[in-house]
């Protein structure tokens, strides 16, 4: 059973930003050139289950707080989980001393002043304050093992089930005049099964699914059953020959491609001249009818926010449009070490300097269904799990550990195992074919992708 709490996260708003304010003004007597203070608060909660029985509760309720300073061009970063003076004291002069020390970089600072969110905030609807008790979420676990084992399959037994919550509120406050507010929650729920044949042969696959909202999640008897039906249709995987064939990515793990790609256009890697795009910018890399879009004001989205972790406001992007690589993705350091200006990417935890992330990442949906992908193609593997995947930063050469099923005159034939899927990113990414099977549900969605013509290695 839902219910609502009225209360929020333990500090109030003004106790979390003077905290934030003093600490400031206390690096910068201290000698910091410019600083920036972070205080962050998660609450969460979640349950596992396996044959009927609990097999962890898991609650946990923390507080953390990072400074950074700069000393000139040096930088440093300290966080810590208590805040008593005397901690907040040692705080700031070691992260201060740590600057001192520091090697000068050319390119640390903090965001453009121009560049900070400045407006009115927007609700994009990413905090639900509901609250889960563990008895409910006990339940609602024990449905989802429940709902799979349901289809009366003896080969069928469970592996795991899991449901939680977790609430986040994250404030920041820097001398170049941001200050800011962002809460979150995640509501999830997850089942996995085993599937045995009577040789002895078993096959794990589940589901899952997280959310802003508790309301939104599916239900539980849809998610065992997806679960479990998954595990059934592995059983009786065969080996297949090492050959050329059609690949189609099942839009479950697809994702695991472009997600190849949003790494070697981050401005840290271009920066660092270790990407195989780097050489790739306003080219076409992609069919024309491709785009990619970084959208942070998605309503609800798990990847939106109204500013980057460095105060910078965001905005939609077309990361890839009409094929083309429109730009890099940045955060202040890698724009200034290119000559660029920040796109808003700028990613990080209480403990380091930032990095670069993505919001939320949409390939756009094809024209043609999965069955009429397959019919085109006529045989070749629909990839539905991979492990292992490695990559060569430089070349973009590519290959993966996959499981899934044959397929022959455009229909599936039987699963199929320990194989792996190989070939070079750049002519993968010319070649693929989106299909018409897009789903919203995370920060990176695609529909199923087909490449044709890719080295399959089997037995």
């Amino acid at each position: 059973m839902l219910q609502t709490r009225n209360d929020t996260l333990n500090a109030s708003a003004d106790t979390r930003f003077e905290r934030l304010e003093n600490l400031l003004t206390a690096a910068r007597k201290a000698g910091a050139d410019a600083c920036e203070a972070v205080f962050a608060e998660s609450r969460s909660l979640s349950v596992g289950v396996r044959k009927g029985a609990v097999e962890t509760v898991e609650r946990d309720e923390n507080s953390d707080l990072g400074l950074r300073v700069f000393v000139g061009q040096k930088q440093a970063v300290v966080s810590v989980s208590e805040f008593s003076q005397s901690t907040l004291d040692r705080l700031v002069e070691r992260a201060v001393a740590m600057a001192r020390l520091a090697p000068d970089d050319a390119y640390a600072g903090l965001a453009d002043p121009s560049r900070l969110y400045k407006d009115a905030p927007v609700d994009l609807q990413l905090f639900d304050d509901t609250h889960l008790s563990a008895e409910s979420l006990q339940q609602r676990a024990l449905d989802i093992e429940t709902a799979g084992l349901s289809l009366g399959n003896d080969a069928l037994q469970s592996d795991a089930a899991s449901t939680g919550y977790v609430q986040n509120q994250w404030s920041m406050l820097t001398s170049g005049g941001f200050r800011g507010h962002h809460q979150t929650s995640l509501f999830f729920q997850s089942g996995r099964y085993i599937a045995t044949d009577a040789d002895g042969n078993m096959e794990r696959d589940g589901e899952g699914r997280s959310v802003r909202f508790a309301s939104d999640l599916p239900d539980v008897t849809e998610t065992g059953r997806i679960a479990a039906e998954r595990a059934l249709a592995a059983l009786g995987a065969r080996k297949i020959e090492t050959q050329k064939a059609s690949v189609i990515f099942d839009k479950r793990i697809a994702k695991s491609l472009i997600s190849q790609f949003i790494g070697a256009i981050s401005g840290t890697m271009i920066a660092r001249g270790s990407s195989f795009l780097k050489d790739r910018l306003g080219q076409q890399l992609f069919d024309s009818s491709v785009q990619i879009i970084d959208n942070p004001l998605r309503v609800r989205g798990l990847g939106s926010c109204l500013c980057d972790d460095e105060g910078v406001a965001v905005s939609e992007r077309a990361i890839i449009k009409d094929g083309v690589l429109n730009g890099w993705l940045l955060n202040s350091s890698a724009a200034k070490q290119l000559g660029m200006t920040t796109t808003g990417h700028a990613s990080r935890s209480l403990a380091n300097a930032p990095g670069v992330s993505t919001h939320n990442v949409t390939l756009s949906a094809g024209t043609e269904t999965i069955e009429s992908l397959m019919a085109s193609a006529g045989k070749g593997v629909i990839v539905t799990s991979m492990f292992g995947p490695s990559v060569n930063n430089d070349t973009g050469d590519w290959s993966a550990g996959a499981s899934g099923f044959w397929f022959e005159n455009g229909v599936i034939a039987y699963p199929v195992n320990e194989i792996t899927v190989a070939g070079n990113l750049i002519d993968i990414y010319s070649r693929l074919v989106p299909a018409s099977d897009l789903e919203i549900k995370g920060t990176l969605d695609t529909p199923s992708l087909l490449v044709e013509s890719l080295s399959v290695g089997g037995k």
